[in-house]
């Protein structure tokens, strides 16, 4: 019996990094193409004549601290007036209301629409779809309340639809507060990866690619097309991206054009935030996922159609290979596996080393000071993957709804404007989530990851003291952050 225990826990370990494997496989082939495209390079477009007309949308919901910062922003998008229509799109509950209305009035020679709902049917993707009843343009530019676009934004987008199977541009994000502290930095390690590396991997090769909610342009005709917004996921914005471009649709990434926008500060709203991606992500991957595999598209596509889908899935398979290996670790040392096992089971860290070198091209390919980038990116790497791997039970939880169809609210993530020092954290009348409980059981892990350094250090096996010791780090720091962000709003 005992070695039946033994190598269950061996083969669930086993199939846990056979996934993480096989999704890393899929990066390291999208850092190829990122590489590719890097040869490449194309400097912006800028649109000089025949101005279509565009809408602006503004998605806002109780956004206190950052509405005014984004009304000013928008109002100074270099865009023909006669050819600009602005709508706010407005839930709000709140005094957000009233100062929208009042800061409106400073710009009378621009075409705010000044469009407020009660109910919030449907979210942010409700709101979209009933601004986009109302809006006149042919083209949609949509930017979330913690953005602050370009002037030159719509001129250097609206040049890539250059025939008219495109249906969106999407922009690279950037952020404005990334240095605020360790875990900005951490966020904005991984929004680089995706922005830089996936994106324009993705692209490259004719891949799916995603509109990311914000920061990116539609051609009306496509959303309309496609079906509309739908609110049956968290994720719209995933979920209208693979019905058009199942359709046809073209889409188009640019790197090149910036979009700066706010990083969540405190652990609770990247809970929060990621919580709403990764379930969202899981709700479009089984509501897409089948449909691309039956449809008649290249192998390159499917493939990286799975990876992209279900890439929030390796957060289970991080938890699982994290509480396997327990098992693993102790049945090895008892002599209940053999020593060649435990070998095989080691070769598959190959895929970490490979999604580790995904982050490490994408910082040092952001900066221009190659080396000092480099630098910062040996010590910022194994810092982001602890976390990433401490966050593996909070998303685990979330993926394991999102595929088995268990239905929540779209909660949006609070933003602050710290840099402009429009807010506190401390009392801060957004920060109102609850603690829930798997919190208290990343203290608990923790705690366990601990034990098992220790462990390994007195009974000198090593096997998978990198892996816990990262693991112990990750929930640990996981545990204490959220801790102290859930007791700020108290």
């Amino acid at each position: 019996m005992p070695e039946f225990i033994a190598y269950l826990l061996l083969g669930i370990y086993l199939l846990g990094m056979t996934f993480i494997f096989v999704y890393s496989l899929a990066q390291g082939h999208l850092l190829l193409h990122f590489l590719k495209a890097r040869r490449n390079k194309s400097e912006l477009k800028l649109l000089k004549n025949d101005f279509p007309m565009v809408t602006v949308q503004l998605p806002i919901f109780n956004e206190l601290f950052v509405v005014e910062r984004l009304i000013e922003s928008v109002a100074k998008l270099n865009y023909p007036t006669d050819k600009l229509e602005i709508q706010i799109l407005d839930d709000s509950t709140d005094e957000t209301v009233q100062i929208i209305q009042e800061k409106i009035k400073e710009f009378p020679n621009i075409n705010f629409q000044y469009i407020h709902r009660f109910d919030r049917q449907g979210f942010k993707a409700g709101a979209l779809r009933e601004g986009l009843e109302k809006a006149s343009g042919d083209f949609i530019a949509i930017f979330d309340a913690d953005f602050i676009p370009e002037p030159e934004f719509l001129l250097h987008t609206l040049p890539y639809f250059s025939s008219d199977n495109i249906g969106m541009v999407q922009s690279r994000w950037t952020h404005l507060n990334e240095k605020y502290s360790l875990l900005t930095r951490l966020q904005a390690f991984a929004l680089d990866a995706h922005f830089l590396i996936e994106q324009t991997g993705r692209n490259h090769q004719g891949a799916f690619i995603n509109f990311n909610g914000t920061g990116g342009v539609w051609r009306k005709k496509c959303i309309l097309d496609a079906g509309n917004w739908h609110d049956d996921t968290l994720t719209e914005d995933l979920d209208l991206s693979y019905r058009a471009q199942r359709k046809g649709w073209e889409f188009v990434y640019r790197p090149e054009i910036e979009s700066p926008a706010e990083l969540p500060p405190v652990m609770s709203a990247i809970k929060s935030q990621q919580f709403r991606w990764t379930k969202g992500g899981a709700e479009c991957a089984a509501k897409h996922a089948g449909n691309v595999l039956r449809e008649k598209h290249p192998f390159v596509v499917k493939f990286h159609a799975m990876a992209h889908l279900f890439n929030s899935t390796i957060f289970i398979a991080v938890l699982l290979v994290s509480l396997s290996s327990l098992g693993v670790w102790w049945m090895g040392d008892q002599g209940l596996l053999p020593r060649e096992s435990l070998k095989i089971a080691g070769i598959f860290l190959i895929g970490f080393a490979i999604i580790a070198l995904v982050y490490l091209f994408s910082y040092v390919y952001r900066e221009e000071k190659k080396s000092k980038s480099l630098l910062e990116a040996i010590v910022l790497l194994p810092i982001f993957l602890s976390v990433s791997m401490g966050l593996g039970l909070h998303n685990a939880q979330a993926v394991w709804e999102g595929l088995t169809g268990k239905k929540s609210p779209f909660i949006r993530t609070p933003k602050f404007n710290l840099e402009g020092g429009k807010s506190k954290l401390k009392n801060n009348l957004y920060l109102t989530f609850k603690m829930p409980v798997t919190t208290w059981f990343e203290g608990l892990l923790a705690l366990v990851f601990i034990a098992m350094v220790v462990l390994a250090i007195l009974h000198h096996n090593y096997l998978f003291l990198p892996f816990h010791l990262m693991l112990a780090f990750g929930y640990t720091l996981v545990f204490i952050t959220s801790f102290n962000s859930y007791a700020l709003g108290r």
